[in-house]
């Protein structure tokens, strides 16, 4: 079996210093900063709070090297910089004063953002649900406009295989159960890929659940953290906000899409491809961990991945969901609404 080096190197990240972040902020935007660098937690990036002389706040975002290329960076800030200027409730990176909105310290990106303060909402009224299927629907309008450079495609065979091959030659696979996980995830792979063929496939959010939305009185929600920003269905945006699985979340789904049709069509027959994602973010979030383990040689993420009851249990999970899958068939727009 081959396997990966694992690089145990101390990150650059690592040694960052409050001197270092605030000399390389004040030198990006051309002013001066008080002494606030407080860390926020990212288990990514390293992302910390700053103020201005005046008071504004600030939160500067240090991006893990080799984890995006500099292409791909600008295409999460194009896109944020035109969804800012459709007056899409996000939050886009300030201009540095060498133009454009990406620093780079040593080998290390970095990017600067207003602070916009504001709370998450764990469960939806009705007039909540419209409005969040109004932002997506807002959204996905300006995603649609154009393709991003060096963006991942959120399909089966591209990011979902690419994953599961990484999870292989990693070496964190107990050689046992390596069998078992092979076998389940080719399953998985070769039975959903057919449901994405034609689908749509546009610039997402990529990673949109509860935690990346913000609610502010008055200005009702904004959509933050495009780190995962990729090219892949619409629905990707919808199904990890709903309460339950589909057949539990008819009223979620049919408030949020009243609101996304406000502003653009959806293809309701797309929403069989949410357990099919579903077992994708099974696998996506394995090997989330495996990286972490491989660029740093341990994880902070869960305090038993890589065991041999992680990978029993993930096996276990990954065959139930592919159940689910078989069971849910592939309704068409009419069945479901």
């Amino acid at each position: 079996m081959d396997t990966l080096d694992l690089k145990k190197e101390c990150s650059s990240l690592n040694r960052l210093t409050p001197e270092h972040i605030l000399q390389q902020v004040e030198a990006a935007l051309g002013l001066s900063c008080t002494n606030l660098c407080r860390p926020y937690n990212s288990y990514i990036n390293r992302v910390y709070e700053l103020s201005d002389r005046d008071g504004n706040g600030m939160v500067v975002k240090f991006y893990r090297p080799g984890r995006w290329s500099r292409q791909a960076l600008e295409d999460e800030h194009d896109f944020l910089m035109e969804l800012a200027t459709a007056e899409i409730p996000v939050i886009a990176p300030l201009p540095l004063q060498k133009g454009g909105t990406l620093g780079q310290y040593e080998d290390m990106f970095f990017a600067v953002f207003p602070k916009k303060g504001g709370r998450c909402v764990d469960e939806f009224n009705d007039d909540q649900w419209l409005a969040i299927g109004t932002l997506l629907g807002r959204t996905h309008l300006v995603g649609a406009g154009k393709k991003p450079r060096d963006r991942v495609r959120m399909h089966p065979e591209v990011t979902t295989a690419a994953q599961v091959d990484f999870i292989r030659k990693s070496g964190l696979v107990p050689e046992d159960l390596m069998g078992s996980y092979t076998q389940i995830t080719t399953r998985i792979i070769d039975e959903i890929r057919p449901l994405f063929a034609g689908s749509e496939s546009i610039r997402i959010h990529g990673d949109c659940h509860t935690g990346n939305l913000i609610y502010r009185p008055g200005e009702s929600f904004y959509l933050i953290d495009f780190d995962d920003m990729a090219v892949g269905p619409p629905v990707q945006d919808f199904w990890m906000l709903l309460p339950g699985p589909l057949d539990e979340s008819f009223v979620a789904v049919d408030l949020l899409l009243e609101g996304y049709e406000t502003f653009r069509p959806f293809d309701r027959t797309s929403l069989r491809l949410i357990e099919p994602l579903r077992a994708m973010r099974f696998i996506h979030y394995s090997a989330w961990c495996a990286h972490q383990v491989v660029e740093d040689g341990a994880t902070t993420v869960m305090p038993d991945f890589g065991s041999r009851q992680y990978w029993q249990s993930e096996i276990d999970d990954l065959a139930d969901q592919l159940e689910r899958i078989r069971e849910g068939g592939q309704p068409s727009g009419n069945d479901m609404f």
